[in-house]
C-alpha cells in the first residue's frame, strides 16, 4: 500500500458509504491476516499466498445453510482483493473475553465442533480442501528452523539492507516436577530445547507434519480451533458461532479437540474443564473422542502429539527472535515435547479417527 496502510484500506472497504472515512479498530496485523472492525462490519486481507480457490470454496462453505448456526457467514461469499491480498467482509461478532477465562464457553465450543463434524461433506459446496491443521505443524517447523537451526543446518542468509481427566492421559504424559529439558521456567531458549521440539516431530507421521498427503475420507474440519475463533452474533448476546474459514476442509476430526487435549495433557487445562468439554462434544455426537465412558485418548493422542509440536516450536522460535526467555507456560509446552521425544516409536502408526 501506498497513500494509506493496509488497515485503513481495509477499513475503507468496510465503511458503510464509499468514500466516507469511518472509525476503526485494528484487531490483528500479520502477515497472515490483517483484520480491521468498522462500524458492525469486520474486513479481513487474508495472506498473500492464499490459494484463492480453495479461499472461495471455504467461503462458500461458510455461507451455506448446512453451516447456519455453526459458522459466522460472511457478507458476501466472494473475496475481492487488496494490495495483492484476497479480503473478505464479514459481520462483527462479539469475542470471548480474555480477561476473564473462567466464563470460556467449553461446552459451546464442544457442540459447534460436534455439529460441524456430522455435517455430510457431500451436502457442501466443492471440490473440499484438506483441512490445514498439519500444513500449520510445517509451517512452525519450519519457523523454528529459522530461529533456532540445528546440527548441520546451512546459516540463514543475510538479511537485505533496508528497514526491519479423570485419569493421566496417555501416551502424551502428565506434567512432572522434573524439567526433561534441563532447564528452568524462565531460561532462555537452548538448542536442546529445539532439537526436543524437532524430536517430538519425528514421532509424528508424515501427513501430520505436513509432508504427506493426509489419510483419504474424514469429516469437515475447523482446522485451526483455539477460543479466539468463537464470537457470539449477533453482538453482544447472541448464540456463539465459529469464525475464520482459513484452515477449514476436509480431515480428521480428532485435530479440532487436539488443543484443549494437549493443555489437558500438558497441564494448563485442568481436568473439571477438560471433562466437560468432552463430555459435551461426546454428547452432542461428536465422532471424534469415542462413545461416552471410553477413553478417548487412543482416539484424540496423534493430534494431540501434533498440536504440542506446533505449539512448542511457536513459543521456541518467538522467544528466540525476541531474545528472551521462555515464560511458564511456554516452558510447560517445550517440556511436554521432551517427554513426548521419549515415547516408543510404535505409536505413530495410524491416524486420528
Amino acid at each position: 500500500m501506498t497513500a494509506v496502510s493496509l488497515p485503513e484500506a481495509l477499513a475503507a472497504r468496510a465503511a458503510r458509504s464509499p468514500g466516507v472515512r469511518e472509525p476503526y479498530t485494528v484487531l490483528a496485523d500479520r502477515a497472515d491476516g490483517t483484520v480491521v472492525r468498522c462500524g458492525e462490519t469486520v474486513a479481513k486481507a487474508h495472506a498473500a499466498d492464499a490459494d484463492r480457490e480453495a479461499l472461495a470454496v471455504r467461503m462458500r462453505i461458510a455461507g451455506h445453510e448446512a453451516l447456519s448456526g455453526v459458522l459466522l457467514p460472511p457478507l458476501r461469499t466472494g473475496a475481492g482483493c487488496l494490495g495483492g491480498r484476497p479480503v473478505s467482509l464479514w459481520p462483527y461478532g462479539a469475542p470471548v473475553d480474555p480477561e476473564r477465562p473462567e466464563d470460556a464457553p467449553w461446552e459451546a465450543v464442544a457442540r459447534l465442533l460436534a455439529a460441524l463434524h456430522r455435517i455430510p461433506p457431500g451436502r457442501l459446496p466443492g471440490p473440499l480442501p484438506s483441512m490445514r491443521g498439519p500444513a500449520k505443524v510445517a509451517r512452525a517447523l519450519a519457523r523454528l528452523a529459522r530461529a533456532v537451526p540445528g546440527p548441520g543446518s546451512p546459516p540463514e542468509p543475510a538479511p537485505a539492507p533496508g528497514p526491519r481427566p479423570a485419569r493421566t492421559p496417555a501416551p502424551l504424559p502428565a506434567p512432572s516436577p522434573v524439567r526433561a529439558s534441563g532447564a528452568e521456567p524462565g531460561s532462555l531458549p537452548a538448542p536442546r530445547d529445539a532439537e526436543a521440539v524437532r524430536a517430538a516431530a519425528r514421532t509424528l507421521p508424515a501427513w501430520a507434519r505436513g509432508e504427506a498427503e493426509p489419510p483419504p475420507g474424514g469429516a469437515l474440519c475447523h482446522g485451526d480451533l483455539h477460543l479466539g475463533q468463537l464470537v457470539r452474533y449477533p453482538a453482544p448476546d447472541g448464540p456463539w458461532l465459529l469464525i475464520d474459514v482459513d484452515d477449514l476442509g476436509l480431515g480428521a476430526p480428532a485435530w479440532d479437540l487436539a488443543r484443549p487435549a494437549a493443555w489437558y495433557a500438558a497441564g494448563l487445562l485442568d481436568t473439571g474443564t477438560w471433562l466437560r468439554f468432552l463430555d459435551a462434544y461426546r454428547a452432542a455426537g461428536g465422532p471424534a473422542a469415542g462413545p461416552p465412558g471410553r477413553d478417548p485418548w487412543p482416539e484424540l493422542d496423534l493430534a494431540a502429539r501434533a498440536l504440542t509440536v506446533q505449539t512448542g516450536a511457536l513459543a521456541l522460535s518467538k522467544a528466540a527472535e525476541a531474545g528472551r526467555r521462555l515464560d511458564d507456560v511456554e516452558r510447560l509446552v517445550v517440556d511436554a515435547c521432551a517427554r513426548i521425544a521419549g515415547l516408543p516409536a510404535d505409536l505413530n502408526s495410524g491416524p486420528p479417527s
